[in-house]
C-alpha cells in the first residue's frame, strides 16, 4: 500500500509575483522594459534627484546605464507614471525576496523632482506595499546614510529604523546603508 502525502492545493501556495501591472489613483506601475531607458533618462539626468543618494553621479548616462541594466536584471523594477497624464515619473523595485524569512526589499526609487513634496510617493509606496504585504511579513527599505529625504518619507510611512549595513548597490562600491522596516501587522493605510 502507497502512502500518500499531504499536499497544498495549488491556489493555496502564494508566488510572490515581482512585476504586476498596478495603479491607484496618482500612480500607474509597469514592468520596465530595455525600450524605457530614454524616457527613463529624462526623468533621471536631473543631477538634483541624486544628491543625498549614495551615489551622486547617477544622472550621468554612462553611470545611469550600470543603474539600469541593474533594474532590468533584477525582474522586479518599474516604470512609475502618472496616472492622470501617462507620464513617465520615475522608477522603483523589488528586490531581495526571500520566500523562508517571508520578506522582500523595496528600493531604487527615485522620482521627477515636481513630483517630490505631494502625495505620489505616499501613493507608489502605498500600491507596493499593498501589492507585497499579499504575500510577505515584512517588507525592508535599504536608504542611503545621507539621504535625509527618504529616510524622512519611509518614517513618516511608518518604517522603523533595525540596521545600518554597507550595501553594493549593482555594479557600485559599498556604501553605508539604513536598513528599515515595515510589518504586515503594523501596515496601517
Amino acid at each position: 500500500m502507497r502512502k500518500v502525502e499531504p499536499h497544498k492545493k495549488e491556489n493555496d501556495m502564494k508566488v510572490f509575483e515581482l512585476q504586476p501591472l498596478l495603479e491607484n489613483e496618482l500612480i500607474k506601475i509597469q514592468p520596465i522594459k530595455e525600450t524605457d531607458f530614454e524616457i527613463l533618462y529624462g526623468v533621471a539626468s536631473d543631477p538634483l534627484i541624486w544628491e543625498q543618494h549614495p551615489n551622486k553621479n547617477r544622472y550621468k548616462k554612462e553611470v545611469f546605464e550600470v543603474f539600469f541594466n541593474g533594474a532590468l536584471e533584477s525582474k522586479g523594477a518599474f516604470l512609475v507614471m502618472d496616472a492622470k497624464t501617462n507620464k513617465t515619473i520615475g522608477s522603483s523595485r523589488y528586490y531581495d525576496y526571500d520566500a523562508v524569512l517571508n520578506t522582500i526589499a523595496i528600493g531604487y526609487t527615485f522620482l521627477a523632482r515636481s513630483y517630490w513634496g505631494t502625495t505620489y510617493n505616499r501613493a507608489l509606496k502605498t500600491l507596493m506595499l499593498n501589492h507585497a504585504f499579499k504575500f510577505v511579513e515584512s517588507v525592508y527599505f535599504h536608504i542611503g546614510s545621507n539621504n535625509i529625504r527618504s529616510q524622512t518619507a519611509i518614517q513618516r510611512l511608518g518604517a522603523k529604523k533595525i540596521n545600518e549595513i554597507a550595501m553594493a548597490y549593482h555594479g557600485e562600491p559599498e556604501k553605508l546603508n539604513f536598513v528599515y522596516e515595515i510589518k504586515r501587522s503594523n501596515w496601517v493605510i
